[in-house]
């Protein structure tokens, strides 16, 4: 886990009061799609703002997982 210093620097902590059924929706949406449920709320909310016309961008932070293969010859 990342040191709260670092954690500071790459994402925006903040308090966010829910419904408890939209909490219970987004959990099982997240656990359906295998996110937490913090990246499935910010993933709703980039969808929500492109629909809207709003363009976010994205961080410089790499992103995660296997890189992708290279195609065989």
């Amino acid at each position: 886990m990342a040191a709260p210093s670092d954690m500071s620097k790459t994402k925006k902590a903040f308090a966010l009061r829910l419904d408890p059924a939209v909490h219970a929706a987004v959990e099982r949406l997240a656990a359906g799609e295998l996110r937490s449920a913090n990246a499935q709320i910010e993933m709703l909310l980039r969808e929500a703002m492109a629909t809207r016309g709003i363009d976010v961008g994205h961080s410089q932070r790499p992103k995660r997982g296997r890189p992708p293969t290279k195609p065989k010859d």
